[in-house]
């Protein structure tokens, strides 16, 4: 490979047709006087327009059918005019630069005529000297295995979006098993059912089940008012059920009253509900509420078939994860259960009674639009929760979260709209995201941010040992 051109952080190379690369590949062209070098990505590749192929190849069109003869080229002239027409132009975006082998901040622009081109091993790059807390995620372009510190999850947000079938949700379960296997909770918000049998390993690999707790609302996991709380309950009831902010306090005055009588239960609340000397519009639309809350079966009055979230927080404290299957609700239920979970764990970790969290949202677009996530994402740092969203709908995302995302996982996009959403704010250039994410396969992701030291890599996300479910059911096996 030559380098052709440099314009602003686009660097143009040529390459022979025997010199093969691709999309997301790294390169170094490096000076071999200054050892100094740039580091760069290819985002695309092209055929050379040189002026006169197009005439020549329309003449090889034309005569190839029409004129009959033996070709005569005593020297060899149309076996260089082929390798010209099949010559690429390798489009690649500057990524870092090098000094002496050394990582630097210098831009210098290499020599034509003296400089190198080879492949670049980006992957001991991000892995550096120094990993505490090992994970592979997978092998990159290069066949090498892609080391990461877990710690470059913690106090971060991160997104993982693609289409349906290119395999965000292993990606997912791969990081909370990583999470766990390092020592740090995690709550999972599973809205199909794919997370219940992480703590089931194939035959040879470590047993998980000790540390996951697979919660079903309203099964074994229920919760009595006392111990949610009249700020969590509310929450539920204007952000999940849409309850008008007049009924609300009338609500507030009715609860209050409750506890002053030491008579506070789910049951004791609905008889309120229907005494209260309000107007009637008011009453229907509390009662209805209430109603709906009841048939979710989520809360209770005996305290023995209440689940204490605060034991809860403390088994998995040293590293386990609390999978809360919403499978069999519907997505009214699925949203009161995430506001009352929000809730209760800001509470917790305001208070000291957990440390932190990594919260996985499963399926995020079926509730980012009827919570107050944008809130929690903002103070997310000091409270303590870590949350990975999980989506195959980008443009349900507010653009204000993406701006504030640490780490995007992206899977393959065809949809121009879908690629928009997140090129607009990546931590690299709209260009690179819309022309790799589009020829990404299946099971490959572009890394980008603070896990990968801000170069974008793609993986090949690695196998995991475990049974992951939540895969696209098939009719036609074969």
């Amino acid at each position: 490979m030559r380098l052709y051109r440099k314009e602003a952080n686009v660097v143009e190379l040529i390459a022979s047709p025997e010199e093969f690369v691709e999309k997301g590949d790294y390169l170094l062209v490096e000076d071999l006087k200054e050892r100094q070098g740039l580091i760069v990505q290819v985002i695309d590749v092209q055929f050379v327009n040189v002026p006169g192929i197009l005439e020549d190849i329309l003449r090889d069109e034309i005569t190839s059918n029409n004129v009959k003869g033996v070709d005569y080229d005593p020297l060899d002239v149309a076996s260089h005019i082929a390798l010209l027409k099949d010559t690429r132009l390798v489009v690649c975006k500057i990524r870092g630069s090098t000094d002496k082998g050394q990582l630097s901040q210098s831009t210098r622009l290499p020599s034509r005529t003296a400089s190198r081109i080879d492949r670049f091993p980006i992957e001991s790059v991000v892995k550096g000297d120094h990993v505490s807390r090992e994970v592979n995620l997978g092998r990159s372009k290069s066949g090498a295995d892609l080391i990461v510190d877990i710690k470059t999850l913690d106090g971060k947000l991160n997104i993982v979006t693609g289409k349906k079938g290119t395999g965000k949700s292993y990606l997912s379960k791969l990081l909370v098993v990583s999470l766990i296997e390092h020592g740090a909770p995690c709550v999972v918000l599973d809205v199909n059912g794919e997370y219940v049998n992480l703590s089931k390993p194939e035959d040879g690999f470590p047993d998980l089940s000790p540390k996951i707790r697979v919660l079903m609302p309203g099964v074994n996991f229920r919760l009595t008012l006392s111990q949610v709380g009249l700020g969590a309950f509310l929450g539920m009831l204007l952000y999940a059920l849409d309850l008008p902010g007049t009924s609300a306090r009338v609500f507030s005055r009715i609860w209050h009253q409750l506890r002053e009588k030491e008579q506070l239960s789910f049951s004791s609340l609905g008889a309120a509900l229907q005494k209260a000397d309000c107007h009637e519009s008011v009453r229907e639309a509390m009662i209805s509420r209430y109603n709906t809350i009841a048939d979710s079966g989520i809360f209770t009055d005996e305290s023995t078939q209440a689940s204490d979230p605060e034991k809860l927080a403390r088994e998995i404290s040293t590293g386990g994860a609390l999978v809360i299957n919403m499978k069999n609700h519907n997505s009214t239920t699925r949203r009161m259960i995430v506001e009352i979970l929000i809730n209760k764990l800001t509470d917790m970790l305001s208070n000291w009674k957990l440390r932190a969290i990594f919260l996985i949202a499963e399926e995020a677009h079926l509730y980012l639009r009827e919570t107050y996530w944008e809130d929690i994402v903002t103070r997310m740092r000091h409270l303590g929760i870590f949350t990975t969203f999980v989506t195959n709908q980008p443009d349900t995302i507010k653009e204000s979260i993406y701006r504030q995302a640490d780490n995007i996982f992206l899977f393959n996009f065809t949809n121009e709209h879908d690629l928009e959403s997140v090129s607009r704010v990546a931590k690299i250039d709209a260009e690179s995201v819309k022309l790799i994410a589009k020829d990404l396969p299946p099971h490959h992701c572009l890394m980008i941010g603070e896990v990968v030291k801000n170069f974008p890599i793609v993986v090949k996300v690695r196998q995991l040992n475990f049974k992951t479910m939540g895969e696209t059911r098939y009719f036609f096996k074969d």
